[in-house]
């Protein structure tokens, strides 16, 4: 079972985490030629997958059920860096699942998705906040950053448990490689992000 975790090189917020999460070890590319024939890069890290396309987040559908046709591998959650956009503009690290249930057949869904449909969310959402807000202090983004658990509002369409990491809420935050850093880690959960942390104080006290 894989981790698909899906960028787009069209979103800050969501490139530049991306661009973080592969400058870890371990990295290589993963030949996948039917996605790639679509504008899908692929990469692989021990049981974590990463997709790259250039389209909106929420444009490409059923990414966990394409990868398995592709790879013959079974996917086991998916998990999207975006922006979030929010009135306040408020500078913000969220976490939420996806989907449109609140729509009606007929209706148009703004930001993807179909209506009446959500995605499983994904049983990390919790852990991943706690999480979140622990690394967002670890590199002072708190008070500064508010970190948040948002309601689902969106697609892209997917079958397995699904969640999204996201950066708020101007182009100022979007672009802040602090913030990508802390979202990086995040999405490989904490065994990583317990390692990086303490590789990073051994090297302030050097």
């Amino acid at each position: 079972m894989v981790t698909i975790v899906v960028a787009t090189t069209s979103d800050p917020a969501s490139i530049n985490p991306a661009y973080a999460l592969l400058a870890m070890p371990g990295w290589l590319p993963v030949p996948a030629p039917s996605l790639l024939q679509q504008g899908i890069k692929s990469f692989a890290n021990k049981n974590v997958r990463f997709l790259q396309h250039d389209k909106g987040i929420v444009e490409e559908d059923d990414l966990d059920r394409r990868w398995e046709e592709a790879t013959g591998e079974a996917v086991d959650e998916v998990i999207f860096f975006s922006k979030h956009t929010a009135v306040s503009n408020r500078p913000a690290l969220t976490v939420h699942p996806i989907g449109v249930p609140h729509l009606r057949e007929g209706d148009v869904p703004p930001q993807g998705g179909r209506p009446g449909w959500a995605a499983p969310p994904d049983p990390r959402i919790g852990p991943w906040l706690r999480l979140l807000k622990k690394l967002a202090q670890s590199y002072n983004l708190v008070p500064e950053f508010e970190i948040t658990l948002e309601g689902t509002h969106h697609g892209p369409i997917t079958t397995k448990p699904t969640m999204f990491l996201e950066i708020g809420s101007t182009d100022e935050y979007w672009k802040r490689q602090d913030a990508a850093k802390v979202i990086a880690l995040v999405s490989l959960g904490r065994t990583w992000a317990r390692r990086w942390c303490c590789s990073r104080k051994l090297g302030q006290r050097g």
